[in-house]
């Protein structure tokens, strides 16, 4: 399967809450924890050996925020929003990520998939904001330089692997 998704260790994941029907966001949120988002055919897997239709399992998928239905890349990156990181200046550092991945559009991922720009309401480190994450790692008191560069030793490292 292209998506990288092993729907064996799918089953594993939905056998483990003995295919019960009340698990289905518990399912969800491990198969995305592993996979970091919810593929169509996940879904009906999921629809299939729950014995629901693939519409409930949709509208659940859709209705939940932290569910993803789109491939993300291998570092999540989040720029907080909220009122404290806002008035200090977050939407220059968003931007100047989306110029540095070449992010058109809605378009979220960079074109080599490792990375994903999301902004979020509030991180709860008002303290320090204005506050980017990396995988759930926080980074305080930012600035579009300091953003940049912080990619760029991701990539550095992933040159190195």
């Amino acid at each position: 399967m292209s998506t990288g998704i092993s729907m064996d260790r799918v089953d594993q994941i939905i056998d483990s809450y003995g295919c019960q029907r009340h698990h289905l966001i518990a399912i969800m949120q491990d198969i995305q924890a592993e996979y970091k988002y919810l593929s169509p055919e996940v879904l009906e897997r999921i629809a299939e050996k729950l014995d629901v239709g693939v519409a409930k399992v949709y509208s659940v998928a859709t209705f939940y925020e932290n569910f993803s239905l789109e491939a993300k890349g291998k570092y999540i990156i989040k720029v907080c929003d909220g009122t404290a990181c806002h008035v200090r200046k977050s939407q220059p550092i968003y931007t100047a990520i989306r110029e540095y991945l070449e992010l058109e559009g809605k378009q979220k991922t960079s074109a080599d998939g490792l990375f994903t720009l999301e902004t979020v309401a509030c991180l709860g480190a008002c303290g320090l904001a204005p506050v980017v994450t990396v995988n759930d790692k926080v980074h305080s008191k930012m600035t579009p330089e300091l953003a940049i560069e912080l990619l760029e030793e991701l990539k550095k490292e992933e040159a190195a692997l």
